[in-house]
C-alpha cells in the first residue's frame, strides 16, 4: 500500500486508523467494539487476540493517531554522525535513538517507543538545542540499539578529553578573559559537544540527587562541582576557554540576556527526567573572572512531603501535629540555608491541605507547585514584599497562611496579627536554636507581650548525612571523638557505634542520603512569663529543657545510638547549640 499521510489519520479512532491503512476490514472492528462491550480492553488489544492484525500494526496506528510516521528499524545502520548526536546516557534516560541527523540545520530525527513520550522532544530542544522531528518505532527494535551503540555510557571525562581536542573551541576568551566576541560565544555554545557535556553533566547530577551544579570560573581553570547531602564533590575540569560558551549555553536554556555580562540574572529550566518532573532554578552571578553559574536542582520526586517521612520522631511528631492543627497562633520553623525547612513547612502544608482548608503562602522562591495550595511570588523588582502579599492575604479569607521568611519588623508585625485574628501562620527565621528564635524576634522590634500572645512553638532543625548501608561497619569510637560531645567512654553504656566505610555507592564518603534532627520548643505559661520578663536565651533554653524539649545535640546523640548517623555528623550540625 503506498504510505499515507500521517496528518490524515491524526486523531481519528485507532479502528478507522487501523482501516484506513488496509489492516483490518470494518466488519472486524465492528466485531472487537462489541466484545469491547462485555469486556474493558483496549481495541488494538482485542484485534490482535482475535487475529486480525499484529502488535506492529496497532503501534503504527497509534503513531499516525498522534499524526507521527512510523519507522521500521530492523535493518536501520547509523552512521557515527546521527550515533554521536546525543550521548549515551540520554539516549537511556529518555529511550529514544537518533534516525537521522543534519548538523548545519540540526534538525535531529529520534525515534520512540510511544507516541506520548512527547516531553522527550520537548526536552531535546530545550538540553541539545535541536530542531526535533518524532517518529515511531518498535520497542524492541529501539532496545536493540540502545543496546548495541548505547550501551557503553559516555562519560563527562570522555566528552571533556574530546572538547580539549577539539582546535577550532580554543580562543574563545580574550586577553585576560575580559573581552569576549559574542559571536564565537554563541557559535560554541551550539557545539554539539558543549552541548553534550552540559547535558551530560545535568543528567549525571539529576541522578546522583545532587542539590545544586557550579560552574566556576577561575583565573587558570573552569571548575564543575555539585552538592550531594550537603558536600560539594569536583568533577573533571573542561578546558578554561569553554567557559564562556558552557554559561552562554545555560543562559540560552534558561531564557537569559546572552549580550549582558555585567549584572547579576536569575532563570529557570523545567525538564522532565525519568518520568519525574525537575526545575532547575539558575542564577549568574558577575566575577573577576566571569561569568559563576549556580543550579539549583529541585527534583519534586526526591523530596519526602509527609510529616511521618521526615524524619521526626513519634513523640516530635505528636507535638508537631498539635502545633499544625491549631486554629491560630504562630509556628516557627528555624535553622541555616539548606537544613530543610522548607520541606518540613511544605509537608506541614500537606497535611493541613483539604478542601474545608483555605491556604496561602508567600515564597521567594515558589520552589514547589502544590495542587490546592495558593501561592504567591514575593517581587521585589514589582514591590510585591512579604508584608505586602501578607495584608493582601487577610482580604482574601485565609484559614492558614504560610510566610517564607520573617525577615524584617514589618512582616513580623503583619504574622502577630494575622495570628491575633484567628488565622494559623507558618514561617521560618535563622537562628541556631529554638530558644534564640526569641531574641531575634525582639531585635528586630517585636513586643515581647504579642510574641507570647502569639508563638505557639519553635522547631529547630538540622540534616545531618545518613550512614551508607552498603558500607555500613561497627566501629569502637576513640575518646577524643566522644569529648567532643562532651562524653566519656562510660556514658555509651556498651552501646554499638555505626560508621561508613566508604564504597563506589556513596562516592567513598561513607555517607548516603540525609535525616533531619529536630529541636521542638513548645509555649508554656512559664516560658512566657519568662519571655515577658526578657530573660536570656541560655535561661529560656535551660527552661524548655526542664519542660521536656529535646535538643539538637540530643536528637543527634539518640540518632547516633540508632546507628543511622555519626559523630562526627553531630559534631559539625550541632557545635553552636551548647554553649
Amino acid at each position: 500500500m503506498p504510505a499515507i499521510d500521517p496528518s490524515e489519520m491524526k486523531g481519528r479512532k485507532l479502528g478507522r486508523v487501523l482501516t484506513k491503512l488496509g489492516r483490518v476490514s470494518r466488519e472486524q472492528v465492528h466485531e472487537a467494539l462489541a466484545i469491547q462491550k462485555t469486556r474493558k480492553a483496549p481495541i488494538g488489544q482485542l484485534l490482535v487476540e482475535l487475529g486480525y492484525c499484529t502488535q506492529r500494526d496497532v503501534l503504527e496506528a497509534l503513531a499516525g493517531q498522534a499524526g507521527m510516521s512510523y519507522v521500521d528499524l530492523s535493518k536501520a545502520e547509523l552512521p557515527d554522525e546521527v550515533r554521536d548526536s546525543l550521548a549515551a546516557e540520554t539516549v537511556q534516560t529518555y529511550q529514544v535513538v537518533p534516525v537521522e541527523y543534519n548538523p548545519r540545520s540540526k534538525r535531529l530525527k529520534i525515534a520512540m517507543k510511544s507516541a506520548d513520550n512527547f516531553r522527550a522532544v520537548d526536552d531535546l530542544r530545550l538540553l541539545m538545542g535541536f530542531n526535533v522531528e518524532a517518529v515511531v518505532a518498535d520497542p524492541a527494535g529501539i532496545d536493540a540499539i540502545i543496546k548495541k551503540h548505547y550501551s557503553k555510557g559516555e562519560s563527562v571525562t570522555d566528552v571533556v578529553s574530546a572538547l580539549a581536542a577539539d582546535d577550532r573551541l580554543k580562543g574563545l576568551a580574550g586577553k585576560g578573559g575580559q573581552s569576549i566576541d559574542l559571536d564565537a560565544v554563541v557559535e560554541a555554545s551550539e557545539d554539539n559537544k558543549v552541548i553534550k557535556l552540559l547535558n551530560l553533566v545535568l543528567l549525571q547530577a539529576i541522578k546522583d540527587r545532587a542539590s545544586d551544579i557550579h560552574f566556576e570560573p577561575f583565573e587558570h581553570e573552569f571548575k564543575m562541582r555539585y552538592r550531594i547531602d550537603g558536600v560539594l564533590y569536583e568533577m573533571v575540569p573542561p578546558p578554561k576557554h569553554l567557559g564562556p560558551a558552557i554559561t552562554s549555553r545555560i543562559k540560552v536554556m534558561s531564557s537569559m540576556d546572552i549580550a549582558e555580562r555585567r549584572l547579576p540574572q536569575d532563570g529557570r529550566i523545567e525538564l522532565v527526567v525519568g518520568g519525574a518532573p525537575v526545575d532547575l532554578r539558575v542564577s549568574v552571578l558577575p566575577t573577576m573572572h566571569g561569568e559563576s553559574v549556580v543550579m539549583r536542582v529541585l527534583d519534586r520526586s526526591n523530596v519526602k512531603l509527609q510529616l511521618d517521612r521526615i524524619g521526626l520522631r513519634p513523640d516530635d511528631l505528636t507535638h508537631f501535629r498539635k502545633l499544625i492543627n491549631r486554629p491560630n497562633g504562630i509556628v516557627i520553623v528555624t535553622g541555616p540555608t539548606g537544613s530543610g525547612k522548607t520541606t518540613t513547612l511544605y509537608a506541614a502544608l500537606q497535611e493541613l491541605n483539604d478542601v474545608s482548608t483555605k491556604i496561602l503562602t508567600a515564597e521567594d522562591p515558589v520552589e514547589y507547585d502544590i495542587d490546592g495550595l495558593c501561592q504567591c511570588q514575593v517581587n521585589v523588582e514589582t514591590e510585591t514584599t512579604f508584608a505586602r502579599l501578607l495584608r493582601s492575604f487577610l482580604r482574601q479569607d485565609p484559614d492558614v497562611i504560610l510566610v517564607g521568611e520573617i525577615r524584617d519588623l514589618e512582616t513580623g508585625i503583619i504574622a502577630v496579627q494575622a495570628s491575633l485574628t484567628g488565622h494559623l501562620v507558618l514561617s521560618t527565621l535563622h537562628t541556631n536554636d529554638a530558644p534564640s528564635s526569641i531574641l531575634r524576634l525582639v531585635d528586630l522590634g517585636v513586643e515581647t507581650f504579642l510574641l507570647t500572645a502569639t508563638i505557639e512553638g519553635i522547631v529547630a532543625q538540622r540534616l545531618v548525612r545518613t550512614i551508607c548501608p552498603n558500607c555500613k561497619e561497627k566501629y569502637e569510637p576513640k575518646e577524643e571523638e566522644l569529648m567532643e560531645l562532651g562524653l566519656l567512654p562510660e556514658d555509651i553504656g556498651g552501646r554499638q557505634l555505626y560508621r561508613g566505610r566508604g564504597c563506589e555507592a556513596c562516592h567513598n564518603s561513607g555517607y548516603k542520603g540525609r535525616m533531619a534532627i529536630f529541636e521542638i520548643m513548645a509555649m508554656t505559661d512559664s516560658l512566657r512569663e519568662l519571655i515577658m520578663k526578657k530573660a536570656s536565651t541560655n535561661v529560656l533554653r535551660e527552661h524548655a529543657r526542664k519542660s521536656g524539649m529535646r535538643t539538637l545535640r540530643e536528637s543527634g546523640l539518640m540518632a547516633i545510638y540508632e546507628g543511622q548517623t555519626t559523630i562526627d555528623e553531630v559534631v559539625r550540625e550541632t557545635l553552636a547549640d551548647e554553649v
